[in-house]
């Protein structure tokens, strides 16, 4: 312990005054460049690796970034793991959305990354699953995006591009390399519980375009990309985090839909394509394989038809739906997951056991020292091109000035603001402060003259969390006398009549609606309901019942998932989002006030619209309710 705290007291003597930090490490490393000659470098590293330190530069394990501190002890469990399997990568993780806490931490998170980094034999890849931005922004203070699904609201590529240099640009100078981003899956499927917002859209020429220029404008800017999740996880309705989704399209769909935007990653460089934990019948009929555990998909189909000659990284391998594939032998996913053809192992459910059964693989001669060799290294290749070779560590004191910067800041807002879709309009409502549409309900004001002349009722999975925060602040400096309800499906029942008398009597009625793809949203919230990826019956009955009521003077703001015209056909004014991010809900703000045109286009095919690219033009136009800054 001793040794531990002697380790670390160079990093908080670096830290001093977090607010001030102090350059005491080199220059950041350079901006990534396709260096074909590294010096011999990863050739040399290779020849020097004992077998156990091979094996360990496939995996990629957590680092949990909320307890990343150097008193914690998952921070010296972290440092235990990397020592003890000599492990090639890391995979930042946090929770999206959070309360804003003391930024000046994110100085500290950094310096320990950089001590974890002089540490290591050989320099390690940080991967991060960045795909609304760097996350967490809360910690970090870097850039917010809205959800992947946004940009193909907006449909302008320029946008992806600068998504993807932003997000290279703040990561790098956080000593993250690699994203593990974009989603290159088409959300085919309304009922998919996991993929939804996380995708561009339903058409795969422009999910493919997308994909290609967020990937050039990260790589531009120094940072590894992975489209994600191969051969395609868009039309299934399981969650891979909790079962084993099938898809059964033939292999005519799968090759028109499905491999297309994977296709065009290719083509755009990108340097890793994720395999998904899916059973696709039409490429393997093997029920006992998934894409990832699949030689046909992943070395058949991925790299010889396709001619993908980069990183092949598996998703997670602790996820329930595989784990539970492997109960009996929990080890054996790694070797399988390899000898399909993936070089890069991540986050297995057991590291040990994993890392044991790809040494006794390869010991046995079941996994050749070829096989080995090649797959490390293509991952040395990758940190050389990144200039890890050279220079491992960040600067520290660079981080105020390249992150989060006010210029970026307004890049998130304004793409966000781009993206917002309006979708139905009855022409009574829009927007909330023009002052005809508050003559034409003239006697229900009169009604109500003791009343909020505006009801916003957020309908979310937990009261207390953060979604709609963001969104009631916004709306209460333009209207300081509205009224805000937050209801989820705990409350639904006891708050009901209340929330319907209070839509009574208000002259206009808010309804956002917060359905955001998740793992624990699948575990929790949506348990036993038709899918997760729809409202819980609770909050379902009570937006079925105000719309019986009042939709011609409600307004439905769909914060995440856009399908609720599916299940709420009444819904009579419509705008959509397509995200939860802070960003969209400022956007959401400014387009029910008609600060702002709503200009977005339907990325998705909706009941009751006309498909993908369906909108209605709606100017902006002059709010008259507050005075917001």
């Amino acid at each position: 312990m001793l040794r531990h705290i002697a380790l670390l007291l160079p990093v908080f003597a670096l830290l001093g005054s977090a607010a001030e930090p102090r350059a005491q490490f080199k220059e950041a490393a350079p901006l990534r460049t396709e260096r074909v000659d590294d010096d011999g470098w990863a050739e040399k590293t290779l020849k020097s690796l004992s077998l156990e330190e091979k094996v360990g530069q496939l995996f990629m394990v957590r680092l949990r970034v909320e307890y990343f501190n150097g008193r914690s002890p998952s921070y010296f469990e972290l440092r235990n793991n990397i020592r003890r399997y000599h492990v090639g990568s890391l995979a930042m993780s946090a929770p999206p959305q959070g309360r804003a806490r003391d930024i000046r931490r994110r100085y500290e998170v950094v310096a320990l990354l950089n001590q974890v980094q002089e540490e290591a034999k050989v320099p390690l890849l940080v991967a991060g699953d960045f795909e609304r931005g760097v996350l967490p922004a809360h910690l970090f203070g870097t850039t917010v995006f809205p959800h992947a699904m946004a940009f193909g609201a907006a449909g302008n590529l320029a946008y992806a591009e600068e998504f993807g240099r932003i997000t290279a640009l703040e990561s790098r100078a956080l000593g993250v390399h690699w994203n593990l981003f974009p989603v290159a899956d088409v959300n085919s499927n309304p009922a998919n519980p996991i993929i939804g917002t996380r995708a561009f859209g339903a058409n795969p020429g422009q999910v493919g375009d997308l994909v290609a220029a967020y990937i050039r404008g990260a790589r531009a800017n120094g940072m590894l990309t992975t489209a994600k999740h191969f051969p395609g996880h868009g039309n299934t309705a399981t969650d891979s985090h909790v079962g084993v989704p099938i898809v059964t399209d033939d292999l005519a769909h799968l090759r028109a839909v499905d491999l297309p935007p994977f296709e065009k990653a290719i083509g755009a460089g990108v340097d890793a394509v994720m395999t998904g934990h899916v059973r696709v019948l039409a490429l393997d009929p093997d029920r006992n394989r998934v894409a990832t555990t699949s030689p046909a998909i992943v070395t058949g189909l991925l790299k010889k038809q396709l001619g993908f000659k980069g990183i092949v990284v598996t998703d997670a391998l602790d996820m329930a739906g595989l784990v539970g594939l492997y109960a009996k032998n929990p080890g054996r996913v790694a070797v399988d997951a390899f000898k399909a053809g993936n070089d890069v192992l991540t986050m297995p459910y057991s590291l040990d056991t994993c890392y044991r059964a790809m040494l006794r693989a390869v010991r046995s001669g079941e996994i050749s020292q070829e096989r080995l060799d090649a797959s490390v290294l293509k991952i040395l290749q990758a940190k050389a091109s990144l200039g890890l070779d050279k220079n491992r560590v960040v600067d520290v004191a660079a981080i105020p000035r390249l992150v989060g910067n006010p210029e970026s800041i307004a890049a998130g807002q304004r793409i966000s603001d781009a993206s917002i879709t309006l979708v139905r309009d009855n022409g009574k409502v829009f927007p909330l402060g023009d002052a005809q549409a508050d003559k034409r309900l003239q006697v229900v004001s009169q009604r109500a003259k003791v009343q909020p002349r505006l009801l916003v009722i957020i309908l979310c999975d937990n009261v207390r969390a953060e979604d709609g925060r963001v969104l009631e602040r916004q709306i209460r400096k333009r209207a300081p006398d509205a009224r805000v309800v937050y209801v989820d499906p705990g409350v639904a029942a006891d708050r009901s009549d209340d929330v319907l008398k209070a839509a009574d009597w208000a002259q206009r009625v808010v309804v956002a609606v917060y359905v955001v793809p998740s793992a624990a949203r699948t575990r929790t919230v949506a348990r036993g309901q038709k899918n997760s990826a729809s409202l819980p019956d609770a909050t379902a009955n009570l937006l079925s019942r105000i719309l019986a009521r009042a939709a011609e003077k409600t307004v439905v703001l769909a914060m995440g998932t856009p399908y609720l015209t599916d299940d709420f056909p009444a819904i009579q004014n419509y705008i959509c989002t397509f995200s939860n991010a802070t960003v969209s809900e400022i956007s959401a703000a400014r387009a029910l006030f008609g600060e702002i045109p709503i200009p977005g286009h339907m990325p998705v095919n909706l009941s009751n619209a006309s498909g993908p690219g369906a909108k209605i033009d709606h100017p902006a136009g002059v709010a008259n309710v507050g005075s917001p800054n």
